[in-house]
C-alpha cells in the first residue's frame, strides 16, 4: 500500500504567501491611501500642508511636536515624513535619530533656516529630500510622491521577507535539514 502525503510542500506554501506580500491589512498596497505625517509647530504649515497633501491624494496626519508623533501607533501601510528640524523639546534631527531603523518611513526636513552641516547631518542619516521655507507645492509633492514610493518598495521588501519567514517556519525538522543542507552544497559550488 502507497501512503500518499496530503500536506503542502514548502514550495506550494512559499507560492501561495508570496501572492500576498503585496498586501497590507488583507488589502493590496495600491489600494491603500499612503499616510504623510507632518511633525511642525507652526499651526499655520501643518494646516496647509494638510490641505495640499489631502488635495494630492494622500491621507495627511499633523503633529504639533516629535513626542505628540512618537506616541502615534506604528503605520502598516506605505507613508512619509515631512519633519520640521526646529521643533520644542525634541528637535527634528533627534527624531530621525529614535526612528533611524523605520526604512519604511522616509524623512523629508523641511525648515525655514538651512545650513549646510545641518542639511549634510540629516542627508547622512537617511533623510530623502531637504527643503527650506517657502518651497513651492509642486516641490514638496514631488518629494512626498518619491518618498512614498520608496516607502512601498520597503513595505513589499518587508512583506516578502515574511512570507519567506513564515515559509521556513511551516517545514518539518527534516525539510528544514534539507534546506540547509542544499544551501550549503550551492555555496559550496559557487566558490
Amino acid at each position: 500500500m502507497r501512503t500518499v502525503n496530503t500536506a503542502p510542500s514548502a514550495t506550494a506554501i512559499y507560492a501561495e504567501s508570496a501572492r500576498h506580500a503585496d498586501e497590507v491589512g488583507g488589502r493590496q498596497m495600491s489600494e491603500v491611501t499612503s499616510i504623510v505625517f507632518v511633525v511642525d509647530d507652526d499651526v499655520s504649515v501643518r494646516e496647509s500642508l494638510e490641505l495640499l497633501i489631502r488635495a494630492a491624494g494622500w491621507q495627511p496626519e499633523t503633529f504639533a511636536s516629535a513626542q505628540a508623533f512618537l506616541s502615534r501607533r506604528r503605520p502598516t501601510g506605505p507613508c512619509c515624513l515631512v519633519l520640521d528640524v526646529t521643533l520644542p523639546g525634541l528637535s527634528g534631527l533627534e527624531l530621525q535619530q529614535q526612528i533611524a531603523e523605520r526604512t519604511d518611513m522616509p524623512i523629508i526636513f523641511i525648515t525655514g533656516h538651512r545650513d549646510v552641516p545641518m542639511t549634510v547631518q540629516a542627508m547622512k542619516a537617511g533623510a530623502v529630500e531637504f527643503l527650506t521655507k517657502p518651497f513651492t507645492d509642486d516641490v514638496l509633492v514631488d518629494a512626498i510622491a518619491g518618498a512614498i514610493e520608496r516607502s512601498q518598495r520597503a513595505v513589499r521588501h518587508e512583506s516578502e521577507l515574511q512570507v519567506l519567514r513564515n515559509a521556513y517556519a511551516s517545514l518539518t525538522p527534516r525539510e528544514r535539514d534539507l534546506a540547509s543542507a542544499r544551501s550549503r552544497s550551492r555555496r559550496t559550488e559557487v566558490r
